[in-house]
């Protein structure tokens, strides 16, 4: 008859603490992408697509256009000059002006406006840049 030591009770407890606290990461980072507007369409015919990718570049997100929050914002992939290195080849922009964002090594989006919040896509930088901003113009950085 075997008998639980110690070491094999906090082994037990180490496992399972593991186990939850992965579990909670693999559930916080799905209800992220799904609050960021990232949900996976079903039946287009490519694996892991989401329906916010471009079928032109099968990692460029597509290009929007649109009024959130009373705000216009825009985005699309942009090619060579400029800061296009530092932006992951994409442009976004908050009624004119360029909001700087930044592809991360992960795949996941950063903004000067929420360089602590990474999101899925471009058009999620930018709704979150609307919403931090709260009415204030964007002031170009120098």
């Amino acid at each position: 008859m075997s008998r639980l030591t110690r070491r094999s009770a906090l082994g037990l407890t180490a496992s399972a603490v593991a186990g939850l606290g992965l579990a909670g990461t693999a559930y916080a980072a799905t209800a992220s992408e799904h609050a960021n507007g990232v949900v996976p369409t079903a039946g287009d015919g490519h694996a892991g697509h989401t329906g916010t990718m471009d079928h032109t570049g099968h990692d460029v997100p597509a290009s929007f256009d649109e009024v959130y929050q009373g705000r216009r914002i825009q985005g699309e992939p942009v090619h060579g000059g400029g800061h296009a290195g530092h932006h992951g080849g994409y442009a976004v922009r908050i009624d004119g002006q360029e909001l700087h964002v930044m592809r991360n090594a992960d795949g996941t989006w950063i903004s000067v406006v929420n360089h602590y919040e990474t999101f899925a896509n471009p058009r999620a930088v930018a709704r979150a840049a609307v919403v931090e901003l709260q009415g204030a113009t964007l002031v170009p950085l120098a």
